[in-house]
């Protein structure tokens, strides 16, 4: 299997990354250290890594001066399981789930998983199968369904669910065969544009992004751990929301350090002139939306660039941007389900069905990859100008990840519970919310330490606009 430091390498250059800069990363610690099968700990260790190593040289260029990255393996998985360890006012996080939310058998043995934490999704499921919300009510209603069958019926009303596939089903997929075809981060350019010169450095300027502007249209937790992990190095980031946007209140809160965050109503023309506005003076627009909607509203790669020539363009997707799954909305549980993890997990384990990875490790990663690619794009962007498009999804991260190889054993690991966390690992800090306890970023720089500057707030307590540049 490769090492840590050559996965890092791998993620490093393709993304067109200097591979001497590769010299002044330090990774620690030993796998693994979460019960898996697969190399979930690596995973977050090297996306971390790769995204503080884009910080350190974007601080070279803006600055001329070098400095070292260091990410601890267990600190990484920490913090790629943060909402689990998040306190607020010392208390723990409630249920992650809806009452239906998870996984039953279907009339053919099969086995689906259904995410209903959304009202709107839970209502498709329901709808489909002419049931009341509970779980045994569902369950007796799928013992009437083929597992494909209820698959394809849900996602055509809306709903999100996924028959579980075997490590032998899922590549035999036409999606999967059009993964295979595409680099675990794409990066394209898309449109023309002069260079914009990085912000100018002032006394408060002291992070590799300071002064950088992005705009986050994300929800849930990849998308939202890109806007985090962007602010650590000192971005502005605006979380753009709508007031009836259904939210998980505590990611929200662990996903919110660092972030300004605004209501804005998009399905009316005030609101689509407000982001347009605020477009038009960002450096950076991330979104994890299906790429249709926002085209839709205006606020396509394309339209973006139009807007704001020299714009960095990050769209996440479920399945990839290409194949017959390209529009198919999806979650980590769903695509670790669909595409072989969770088979692959349960058979390690002993087990008739399917056991969840450790972590919500698709999600965490392509959120880091994300970041990644949003930092490359624009240390390009200064450099040779253009608008860029970086794309990310959650099923070709699981892809490279099933391909870091397996660990014989693994599943024998302790977990990391909240107490076996180390305490350096946890700050405190106040938020719109009360006192959290929360993990600290762990790609630790030795001349830029990343930080939040601004706590966790409600969904919509910013004005929609920009701060003031210092």
């Amino acid at each position: 299997m490769q090492s840590p430091a050559s996965i890092l390498s791998d993620i490093w250059t393709s993304a067109g990354g200097d591979a001497a800069a590769l010299a002044r990363v330090r990774l620690t610690g030993e796998e693994p250290q979460i019960p898996s099968s697969f190399r979930a700990a690596v995973a977050g260790q090297t996306t971390i890594a790769a995204a503080g190593l884009a910080a350190a040289e974007i601080w070279r260029l803006r600055s001329g001066e070098t400095q070292d990255v260091h990410v601890e393996i267990q600190h990484a998985v920490a913090e790629c399981r943060s909402e689990r360890y998040l306190r607020l006012d010392d208390k723990p996080p409630p249920p992650a789930w809806d009452a239906i939310a998870g996984v039953y058998r279907t009339g053919d043995n099969r086995f689906v998983r259904c995410h209903t934490n959304f009202p709107h999704h839970r209502d498709a499921v329901c709808k489909v199968l002419g049931c009341k919300a509970e779980r045994d009510k569902v369950q007796a209603a799928l013992m009437q369904w083929k597992g494909e069958d209820f698959e394809t019926a849900a996602y055509a009303a809306g709903g999100v669910v996924a028959l579980m596939r075997s490590s032998d089903e899922w590549p035999a997929l036409p999606q999967a065969r059009a993964l295979a075809q595409l680099p675990l981060i794409s990066i394209e350019k898309i449109g023309e544009a002069p260079p914009k010169p990085w912000p100018q450095a002032t006394s408060n300027n002291d992070r590799p992004l300071s002064g950088l502007r992005v705009l986050d249209l994300s929800r849930v937790i990849a998308g939202p751990v890109a806007g985090r992990t962007l602010a650590a190095h000192g971005a502005d980031v605006l979380l753009v929301s709508g007031p009836e946007l259904p939210a998980i209140d505590w990611l929200t809160i662990d996903t919110g350090r660092g972030k300004l965050t605004t209501f804005i109503e998009l399905k009316s023309e005030t609101g689509r002139a407000q982001l347009r506005e605020l477009l038009e003076d960002a450096d950076i627009f991330s979104q994890g939306y299906r790429p249709r909607a926002l085209a839709a509203l205006g606020f396509s790669p394309e339209d973006a660039a139009k807007i704001n020539p020299g714009i960095v363009y990050v769209t996440l997707s479920a399945y990839g941007h290409t194949g017959p799954w390209a529009e198919r909305r999806g979650f980590d549980s769903l695509v670790q389900t669909t595409t072989g993890f969770n088979h692959a997990e349960g058979r390690a384990a002993g087990l008739d069905g399917p056991k969840e990875l450790p972590a919500q490790m698709l999600d965490h990663a392509t959120g880091y990859l994300m970041a990644f690619g949003a930092m490359m794009a624009r240390a390009r962007q200064a450099r040779d100008g253009g608008s860029w498009h970086v794309r990310v999804s959650l099923a070709q991260t699981g892809r490279w990840l099933w391909n870091l190889g397996r660990l014989e054993g693994g599943l024998n690991t302790p977990d990391l519970t909240g107490e076996a966390v180390h305490a350096a690992f946890i700050e405190s800090m106040p938020s719109g919310f009360g006192m959290l306890k929360a993990v600290r970023h762990s790609a630790l720089l030795s001349a830029t330490p990343a930080q939040w500057t601004r706590p966790a707030m409600p969904l919509g307590s910013h004005p929609a606009q920009w701060p003031a540049r210092s």
